[in-house]
């Protein structure tokens, strides 16, 4: 199957498999920018979305660690010291949006203030004191934009996505880009510091609700999708504990077994030592045995196959909800990479020529494949501006690093590899070497070749390459044949020529520069 010619949308003005880009189109400005704020029981924070259309940078982001949650099992109550702190950071997230004129924010509090006795009236200061209106939701819809926030930025996850917060921890099933069952429970860290009883009547109190849950949601699930910080801090510590290269969370897969292996390891470390190597806040390390024990009995009870970090959650679900359909269907790595594309690039629209260019001598690729490449050709020219010497490396570490969805770690990698050839003949000696390691030989190869095409493709025709000359790769052969027009003739010049050479080098094949008749 060609990709290109298996169109993914039926629209008729589609440019090519990913649609006809929507930067003009009103509904996307509609969500360019876009402010929420999540009132949960351990932090507070306001997330200004702003950018690409289905696949959003965050203009602004701003976490407090206010614990509103703290010892509401307990008292009923809302922390005092967190209530103070919470007031005080929704005085300043209001100001600030009055600031960015973005527009009222989207205001959700979730198990914190949703249970607690003085949850109202603390709705009412906050509305009288900041001019905030929180929604407060119940566990079950909590689950459901949790869920969808996954979606934003893995459209065909499907499995079980658990969301844990400091009073209530979420599970939902996704498939088929939609949110299905969903059920909450009583298992944030918060609330089980308060059973009494020690380690023991804990894990009662964990194994009787994580049962329920199994009965109503089932165990057929591969995947398990885990949400929220002490989730995100157990994946940064299995990082240290294997040792891990690459330090960007969002996508990080691991095994179950491997998960059980970092808990047991957790038990045995001293936790101010662990807060030191992985940068963790001390108010999030302390959670992080209990949260401990709460995965512990997701694995050995729905065993997935394949546990998964998402770095989205609540507030990309709320954004989630505010896309048409036609933005949701969308990819987000070649919507994000659009973007990048049109606001860094000199040439903004010549990633596709360039695309263009190259393609024929990669014959019919997977889909998978197809949209890296795509993505490769679109980022191609977005660190012009870095000093020439440390182009290949921005490229790297850009891609590598970047807040992009719907990208694997070793996909992050294969196009950090092939941008970095297109400024780069050699990676070796590299600072990026250990990295490399997440790709498979034949796929570090083929990104090169992949960036070393870019590299020639970019310089040959600065308009368009394909109104200079057509590739092709004979197979019989094995040469790079370049069919060269009258003024592609003039365009090959030395360095055209040495690169050209390059490209044919790292495909192995022989360089034929055919000229016209």
């Amino acid at each position: 199957m060609n990709p290109k010619t298996t169109p993914l949308h039926e629209d008729a003005e589609d440019w090519d498999p990913f649609g006809k880009p929507l930067f003009d189109d009103p509904s996307a400005r509609a969500v360019s920018r876009v402010g929420v704020v999540d009132v949960g029981s351990n932090s507070v924070r306001m997330v200004v979305f702003d950018g690409a259309a289905r696949s959003p940078a965050y203009f602004f982001n701003e976490k407090v660690m206010a614990g509103l949650g703290k010892e509401l099992a307990e008292t009923g109550m809302l922390n005092p010291k967190g209530r103070e702190r919470a007031l005080i950071a929704l005085k300043r997230f209001s100001l600030l949006a009055k600031g960015m004129d973005i527009g009222p924010l989207t205001c959700v509090a979730t198990a914190a203030v949703r249970d607690a006795k003085d949850g109202p009236e603390f709705q009412r200061q906050v509305e009288r004191e900041t001019g905030l209106r929180l929604h407060v939701i119940d566990g079950t819809e909590e689950a459901r934009l949790s869920a969808q926030g996954v979606l934003l930025g893995w459209p065909e996850a499907q499995g079980l996505i658990s969301d844990i917060g400091g009073n209530s921890m979420e599970l939902a099933v996704l498939g088929g880009r939609k949110v299905g069952k969903r059920d909450t429970s009583p298992l944030g860290p918060f609330r089980l510091q308060q059973i009494e009883g020690g380690k023991k009547e804990q894990l009662a109190h964990i194994r009787a609700h994580v049962e329920r849950l199994a009965k109503k949601l089932g165990t057929d699930h591969d995947r398990l999708y885990l949400v929220g910080g002490s989730w995100r801090a157990i994946a940064r510590l299995d990082m240290e504990r294997n040792k891990y290269p690459l330090l960007v969370l969002h996508e990080y897969r691991m095994e179950p077994d491997s998960v059980l292996k970092t808990l047991d390891w957790i038990g045995k470390q001293d936790l101010a030592d662990l807060r030191a190597k992985t940068g963790t806040s001390q108010a999030r390390m302390e959670l992080v045995p209990l949260a401990s024990l709460v995965l512990r009995e997701l694995i050995e009870t729905f065993q997935p196959k394949e546990i998964d970090v998402s770095s989205y959650g609540i507030r990309e679900g709320l954004l989630y909800e505010q896309m048409p359909d036609k933005l949701r269907a969308r990819d987000p790595l070649i919507e994000a990479c659009r973007h990048a594309e049109r606001g860094q690039s000199r040439l903004p629209g010549f990633g596709k020529k360039l695309h263009a260019f190259i393609e024929p001598l990669f014959g019919e690729v997977s889909p998978a494949r197809y949209r890296l490449m795509r993505a490769a050709c679109l980022l191609h020219d977005t660190t012009w501006r870095t000093h020439p010497d440390y182009r290949a490396e921005a490229c790297f570490d850009n891609v590598t690093r970047a807040n992009m969805a719907a990208l694997s770690h070793p996909e992050r990698v294969f196009l950090g590899v092939a941008l970095l050839h297109r400024y780069k003949n050699s990676r070796s000696g590299s600072r990026f070497t250990p990295l490399f390691d997440l790709l498979p030989p034949e796929q570090l190869r083929e990104a090169e070749i992949l960036g070393k095409a870019m590299r020639f493709g970019a310089m040959f025709a600065i308009h368009d390459p394909g109104d200079a000359g057509e590739l092709s790769y004979n197979e019989k052969t094995n040469t790079i044949e370049l069919h060269l027009t009258k003024r592609g003739a003039g365009l090959f010049g030395e360095v055209a020529e040495a690169r050209f050479a390059s490209l044919a080098s790292a495909m192995k094949a022989t360089p034929m520069a055919i000229l016209p008749t």
